[in-house]
């Protein structure tokens, strides 16, 4: 088992990002992921690097670090640790600063911080929106939605909402397919009118009786008869309304917010 350290004057978000992006290409490694934030003094990261240092008595393996440091001082006492350090600012940062002509600001909190209260206002409401229209429990709302997400019970509505919502702005609701509309073959009247908004998750049988399992495994609930007939007739939905659907088996929460994007069209407000 290897470790990997994703460290941070703030959240530890854009290393972990960027870091989670770069070791998933690397089949057949047992990584450990360690996230340290808010290492914003001179104490707290020579105490990562200790931490960090003293690991590899129990571990053969080299850690692997990644980080995001703007204070020069911090990222110089990072640069101590005994392992592979990638520092994601010292990578990019000199070549866009060359490229603009420009020297950056040096000011940490930019990317996921309270610097533009605009986005962040534009992010809280399209949250409160997702949170407030899950499920299909309010549907008089919905004239106000960018994108409206149907399908059966787990197969990612509700995740895939609130994603779309922190990270983009976005006004997404989701609607569960009951028995009887499965049953009908047909969208339930409420969502009639926003037919143009509407958009399917689909899942594998296994997938989906796995996740079913785990949240209640009495009764038929998670049988593989019955995800295998509700996904089935999701299906003949979709196809017969002429409602376009993503199958989410192989999907992370980004990807499937990225082709939902992708192929709806539906608009931004903001960018991560």
């Amino acid at each position: 088992m290897r470790f990997v350290y994703f460290l941070s004057d703030q959240t530890g978000v854009t290393a972990e990002t960027l870091g989670h992006s770069l070791i998933t290409q690397f089949n057949g490694h047992d990584f450990q992921q360690v996230t340290l934030p808010f290492i914003d003094n001179e104490d707290k990261a020579k105490e990562a690097v200790l931490r960090i240092n003293s690991s590899i008595k129990d571990n053969s393996l080299k850690p692997i670090i990644f980080s995001t440091f703007i204070s020069e001082e911090l990222r110089e006492i990072v640069k101590e640790v005994n392992g592979l350090h990638l520092d994601i600012f010292d990578v990019f940062l000199e070549p866009l600063e060359k490229e603009l002509k420009q020297k950056s600001t040096k000011k940490s909190g930019l990317a996921h911080g309270m610097s533009n209260a605009n986005t962040y206002m534009k992010r809280i409401e399209a949250t409160n929106y997702a949170l407030a229209n899950d499920d299909g429990g309010v549907t008089r709302h919905y004239d106000k939605a960018d994108i409206i997400i149907i399908g059966i019970s787990r197969s990612g509505k509700t995740p895939t909402c609130l994603y779309m919502a922190l990270q983009y702005g976005i006004y997404a609701a989701n609607f569960p397919l009951t028995e009887d509309d499965l049953e009908n073959s047909a969208i339930p009247d409420t969502l009639k009118p926003y037919k143009k908004k509407l958009f399917g998750l689909t899942i594998s049988a296994e997938r989906l009786r796995q996740i079913r399992k785990e949240r209640r495994a009495i009764g038929t609930y998670a049988s593989i008869k019955q995800v295998s007939y509700e996904i089935r007739e999701a299906e003949k939905i979709y196809i017969k309304k002429g409602i376009k659907f993503i199958d989410t088996t192989e999907l992370s929460i980004e990807e499937i917010s990225g082709k939902i994007i992708e192929q709806t069209g539906v608009q931004r407000r903001f960018r991560p």
